[in-house]
């Protein structure tokens, strides 16, 4: 090749690289854009929530890899009040009750059957209550365990990042328990050590071992109950006062013309009398 066919081509490819770079500089980002009341979300046309899969009956995939719960359920009726759709982002816990996620942009809202506590109150901006929670002991099948105290000696199964696990670790620390606690990244993985024997016993919401008792009929047992005066919340990202008013209106209608009975109904059971 002679020294000005180099050239030439060199002259090419660099004249190619000004088209290209000059094409992404004038390529159009997707800034969002604002809900028909004026609600700013991260992406024109949906309301993008953050979740953390799979928490039956909150939340989960369903046999045509569709997510649908309780939550789910809930937030879609805060996306037609805004006349836009709900996109689902599947992510871990930790982001989603640090705040990261909506501090960064990957959602609007966060509905993951997340507990409202002080210090997640620090970081993100929470609806109104919509579910009551407590947490329970499940044992495999034909085990016979009622107390914590009866667990010492043996491994505790709980989902890390979660109040099941600050509630199981502060009884330990404070009744001088002698118990292994062993923390899951996830509910699945929790489920599947306990009735794999890898745990003696696992601490979730009874709502959830519900759903899994329904869905594995005979393998598991709701051995006890905490009664921790837990409430479930949305969350938004701090100061985003706009959404988290439509938030709080869907639920309170919602609750007002019985449309979250039916949701309830469906997805938790027979509503506990108030």
């Amino acid at each position: 090749m002679t020294k000005l066919h180099h050239a030439r081509t060199a002259a090419a490819l660099a004249a190619a690289a000004l088209l290209a770079v000059g094409a992404a500089g004038c390529a159009k980002e997707d800034t969002g854009g604002t809900s028909d009341s004026g609600v700013p979300l991260i992406k024109a046309g949906a309301l993008t929530t953050c979740t953390h899969l799979p928490y039956a009956p909150f939340q989960s995939k369903d046999d045509s890899g569709k997510v649908v719960g309780f939550d789910v359920a809930l937030i879609d009726l805060v996306a037609a009040k805004l006349n836009v759709k709900q996109e689902i982002v599947d992510t871990p816990f930790e982001g989603i009750k640090s705040g990261a996620d909506l501090n960064s942009g990957k959602c609007d809202v966060a509905a993951a059957g997340m507990t409202i506590t002080d210090e997640r109150k620090q970081v993100l901006d929470f609806s109104e209550p919509y579910f009551d929670a407590t947490q329970a002991l499940a044992v495999v099948a034909g085990k016979k365990v009622a107390t914590l105290d009866e667990l010492a000696g043996k491994r505790l199964g709980v989902q890390g990042g979660t109040t099941g696990e600050e509630y199981i670790n502060a009884q330990v620390k404070e009744k001088g328990l002698k118990i292994e606690v062993v923390s899951y990244r996830d509910l699945a993985a929790l489920q599947q050590a306990l009735v794999t024997n890898q745990v003696e016993a696992a601490v979730n919401d009874l709502p959830v071992w519900n759903e899994y008792l329904k869905a594995n009929p005979g393998k598991v047992a709701v051995a006890a109950g905490f009664d921790t005066g837990e409430q479930y919340g949305f969350a938004v990202k701090k100061g985003n006062a706009k959404l988290l008013a439509e938030v709080n209106a869907a639920i309170a209608a919602a609750r007002s013309d019985g449309t979250y009975d039916k949701i309830y109904a469906e997805w938790i059971g027979a509503k506990p009398a108030s």
